[in-house]
Formats: structure tokens, sequence, C-alpha cells
């Protein structure tokens, strides 16, 4: 299922935001992990037992961390399937590295996993909510403190150097999770922001567009209905006269069609010759309209050379009319037998527009074909 957009927009405006905070966090659990955590295990190398596991907890995290390094360089964030699994790798390296520390060690320069664990699982989550970084912290001090208390005997010395080292190992990781918290919030008002800003311009661009349609047809409109209007109005022009009357019948069809271009129809084409075909049925006139195969999507100017011939007789039509379109890829055919008699036809104004007439005394076909460009 696609992403909802305003989520999309959301995610990319808060990986943004945090880009740099996620290079300068991984930059800290790198230098953390290389310039203080591999020493400290070097230099105490004899305490652990065994000592490999120290090693392999050692090369899961730099694992992570390289897998975070990617994913900064690609600017994407932890993909769900990934983020948990890998928290749960850090957890595991937090109870290897304990496991394998020996008795009376805990919360002593060798114990390496304690404040390193934490910077490793704050680089996996940083773009988490932060009562998710609060649970992961504290799974991972109460792992050591379970630690703490079962590998020594409790004395009050050893406690207080544990509670002295949370709150340097605890607490500046979580400044930065309440950071990237605060960053989420931003995050979450831009995206918002920017949806809406889009959101008007989308309107914007609709109404300028709507207005260029209009002003489009109103000057359709002024060549040649509207002078005819005027030429009624003024009495220039007589309703009783015959050519009068065709006149209007003709201008009435190409309003129908207009309106019927700004439809939203399957057939955009079909559906304007419906309209059309409406004109010479209120007056009467007997319309089959017969469709075969599927049109393309056609552009307005074909469109409208396609129907302007048919639209004509079907309004000049005496008592029948029968109008066949056939669509095809690459070919549409518009066909119309009808009892018009004379009656001038425009020609067409597109290229790959062609119009044929034949006549036979009161009865005129004509055929008006498209064809793509090969």
């Amino acid at each position: 299922m696609d992403d909802d957009p305003r989520e999309a927009i959301e995610r990319a405006t808060r990986a943004q935001l945090i880009a740099r905070l996620r290079f300068g966090v991984l930059a800290v659990a790198a230098s953390g992990l290389l310039l203080l955590s591999l020493p400290n295990i070097l230099r105490h190398w004899t305490w652990y037992e065994p000592a490999w596991v120290q090693m392999c907890a050692f090369a899961l995290l730099a694992g992570l961390l390289s897998v975070e390094a990617v994913l900064v360089a690609r600017g994407r964030l932890w993909p769900v399937a990934w983020r948990w699994p890998a928290v749960a790798v850090v957890l595991l390296c937090s109870a290897l590295s304990y496991a394998a520390l020996p008795y009376g060690h805990a919360a002593l320069a060798g114990d390496w996993i304690f404040g390193e664990a934490t910077w490793v699982g704050l680089v996996i989550l940083l773009s988490q909510p932060l009562r998710v970084h609060l649970g992961f912290l504290g799974a991972h001090w109460s792992v050591a403190l379970v630690n703490v208390l079962l590998s020594s005997d409790g004395d009050r010395a050893m406690l207080l150097r544990f509670a002295t080292g949370s709150i340097g190992v605890i607490g500046y990781p979580m400044c930065m999770a309440i950071a990237a918290a605060a960053f989420r919030n931003i995050a979450a008002s831009a995206a918002a922001a920017k949806w809406e800003t889009e959101r008007i311009s989308v309107a914007e661009a609709a109404a300028v567009e709507s207005h260029r349609r209009r002003q489009q047809r109103l000057a359709d409109l002024d060549h040649s209905t509207i002078p005819l209007l005027e030429g009624l109005s003024s009495g220039r022009l007589d309703p009783l006269d015959r050519q009068v009357r065709r006149a209007c019948a003709i201008e009435s069809a190409r309003m129908r069609r207009l309106f019927a271009e700004v439809d939203i129809a399957q057939n955009q084409l079909l559906h304007e010759l419906r309209h059309c075909a409406d004109v010479a049925d209120r007056k009467g006139v007997l319309v089959e309209l017969d469709a075969r195969g599927q049109c393309p999507d056609l552009p307005l100017p074909v469109r409208r050379d396609l129907t302007e011939a048919p639209l004509t007789m079907l309004a000049t039509a005496a008592s029948w009319a029968r109008v066949t379109v056939i669509g095809t890829p690459d070919l549409v055919s518009v066909s119309v037998v009808a009892d018009c008699g004379q009656v001038d036809l425009p020609p067409p104004e597109v290229p790959g527009v062609r119009l044929d007439t034949f006549r036979n005394e009161e009865k005129l076909w004509v055929e008006v074909r498209w064809r793509a460009d090969p």
C-alpha cells in the first residue's frame, strides 16, 4: 500500500532535520567504541573470562555502527524490520559482556559496555519517540544493575560508583534523545506547513487553469455565438429565417460541447458527441449513436476537430442521423450520415485530422479521422 503523502513529507522532513544530529551521535558512538572501549578491552584483557566474548560484543556493536554509517550516507532511517532486531543485538552484547566480566569488577574500568551500549542504542533509535529511548535506557541500566548486584558483595562503594557512573552514562544519551524528540515535533510542524503550502499551491494552480479555460471558452463564444445573439437582439437577423435557425442550432450544439469539455468521462470524445446529439434529439431528430473499440486520450484541439463536422450535421439534420465512432490506440474515426442537405463544414485545423465528405441529394455522409503520428 502506498504511503500517505502527508506522512511521506513528515518522514522526509524529519530525516533532513536529524541528519546532522545522526552524524554527530554516530561520531560520538564510534569514537567511544574505538578510542575508549577498545583500549579498555585490551588493557584488561586478562580480566575477562573468556576474553573472546568481549571481542564478539565489540564486533557486533561495530557492525551496527557500520550499518548506521551506510544509512546516514544514503540519507535513510533504520527500516522497521531492522530496528528492533538491532536493539535486541545491543542488549545481547550487554548481557554477553557482563557474563564474561569477573566477579567484583562491575562498574570498574573494564566495564566498557555500560557506557558504549547506550550510545549505540541511541544511534539505532534516534528517530523514535522519547518513550522508546527511555525504555531502552531502562532495560540496559537494569541489566547493568543486575550484574552489579550479582557480581559483587553490593558494598556501598560499589553502589556509589555505579550510581555516579549512571548519571553520565544515562544522562548524556537521554539529553540527545530529548533533542531528537524535539526535532520530531519540529518536523511534524514543518511537514504540516509544507503540506499546507503545497495544498495552497495546487489550489492556486487549479484556479489559474480553470480561469484560463473559462477565458478560452469565452473567446470561443466571442467568435461565433455572441455575434449571432447580437444579430438576433438588434433585429438584424430574423428568427424565422431558415439559415438563422440552422446557425442557432449549430451554436447550441457547440455550447453543449463546450460544457461537456470540462466534464470527466471515461471516453471524453464519446461524451461530447452525446451532448451534441442531445441538441438534435430535442428537435425530434432520431439519432443513432454507435461506438466500437476504445478511443485513446485525445487533446482538446483534436477532439474539437473530430466533433465539429458531426455536431454541425446533427444540429441541421431534418429527421434522422446516425453516428459511428471507431477507436483504436492509433486511429479514431467519427462518421455521420444525416438528412441535413447542403451545409458548410469547417475544415480540420489540427494536422493528422482528415475530413471526407460524400453527398447524395439530401443525404450527407461525413467521416472525420485522426491518426497518430508514426
